[in-house]
């Protein structure tokens, strides 16, 4: 058995969209219990609660999660108000705790995605498991580590398993704590249709107030469902307080998402002409593309023969200041516009660099 030919029935198990809720770190007993009871009377529609009992920080020295008794609470909010219950599992000794405690799903973090030696050694403790297993990106655009990590899964005939998208860290400073790139998730989505794939707004947004927006956005790509921080009091939580949001602004968030449907009905062949015309444009686009890197070519040579460097600070300037320019008079995303210009200029540069080392 492969990826792509894995079944994954257990999210038929739950109804659309799937969420996983609940705070970032369990810090004592009443507050996981506080959570869970205000999540439930608010009326959001969760079935899974969520808590990191064990918490990988970038120094040391800061809160790391309070270890295993977290689990006893966790598993006291399943008894006393019926939800199953998630955790994230970086090691073997993780697993074989949150397995005692009978912990319904297991994810595996982006710093752990990213080490295949620490991706084995979970699969190998998990080994032959029912439990749904879920798997976010790696820190870094990385597709194949995140296929990776779960083809080591199945490797141990684990096979409820399914994807989170948390973003990609960046040196760039965008609005975002970690960038969606929302292509490498979505080529995931492509080459994998039949593992469910859920956001995880929180950790993108870095804050509470884009959660609605990113967790609409990826429902309407397709995505099955959310994994979502709410907290009883965000404002004094002990890790990622900014991103944590009340049980009652949850359950208002998760009421206004509007799922959508899969096919065309009723207006399929209309689709299918504005398809048509894209496809055409695209052509043409690529047409475009091929004859501006001939006269690339042509300007390399010329660069070459006088001992010209190759790159050119002011053309470039040059290049963004009236791309954005028209990109502001049309009506179009300047950041978009720069974002293609930059990508056709590194190609200008690249092959006007093979250029100047051709014999």
């Amino acid at each position: 058995m492969n990826l792509e030919n894995l079944e994954n029935k257990w999210i038929k198990d739950f109804s659309a969209p799937m969420i996983i809720a609940g705070p970032c770190s369990a810090e004592s007993e009443s507050q996981m219990l506080q959570t869970a009871k205000r999540i439930k009377e608010s009326g959001a529609e969760i079935p899974i609660f969520r808590a990191g009992i064990w918490k990988p920080r970038t120094k040391p020295n800061g809160f790391e999660g309070v270890g295993e008794i977290g689990l006893n609470w966790l598993k006291k909010v399943k008894d006393e108000y019926g939800f199953k219950t998630a955790t994230e599992v970086a090691n073997a000794h993780h697993v074989e705790a949150a397995l005692n405690t009978d912990v319904d799903i297991l994810w595996i973090g982006a710093r752990s995605t990213v080490n295949p030696f620490t991706v084995q050694e979970i699969a190998n403790a998990l080994q032959g498991t029912e439990k749904i297993v879920l798997v976010k990106n790696p820190v870094n655009p990385d597709l194949a580590l995140w296929i990776g990590a779960l083809e080591r899964l199945l490797g141990q005939n684990i096979q409820n398993l399914g994807a989170i998208h948390r973003g990609f860290s960046t040196y760039q400073k965008t609005k975002y704590r970690n960038n969606p790139n929302w292509q490498i998730a979505l080529d995931f989505k492509s080459q994998f249709p039949n593992i469910p794939l859920l956001i995880d707004p929180s950790h993108i947004c870095g804050n509470r107030y884009g959660l609605a927006s990113i967790t609409q956005e990826a429902l309407n790509l397709g995505y099955e469902g959310a994994i979502i921080e709410s907290h009883e009091n965000p404002d004094v939580a002990w890790s990622d307080a900014a991103q944590q949001i009340t049980p009652e602004v949850l359950a208002e968030l998760i009421s206004d998402l509007k799922i959508r449907n899969n096919v065309f009905e009723g207006f399929d062949e209309v689709v299918s002409r504005h398809r048509t015309l894209i496809s055409d444009l695209d052509f043409q686009i690529i047409d475009l593309l091929s004859q501006r890197m001939k006269i690339s070519e042509k300007i390399g040579v010329l660069k070459k023969e006088n001992d010209v460097s190759v790159f050119q600070p002011e053309r470039w300037k040059e290049i963004k200041e009236y791309t954005t320019t028209k990109a502001s008079e049309i009506g179009m995303s300047q950041e978009f516009i720069e974002k293609i210009f930059k990508s056709i200029h590194e190609e200008s540069i690249e092959v006007q660099n093979k250029i100047m080392i051709r014999i």
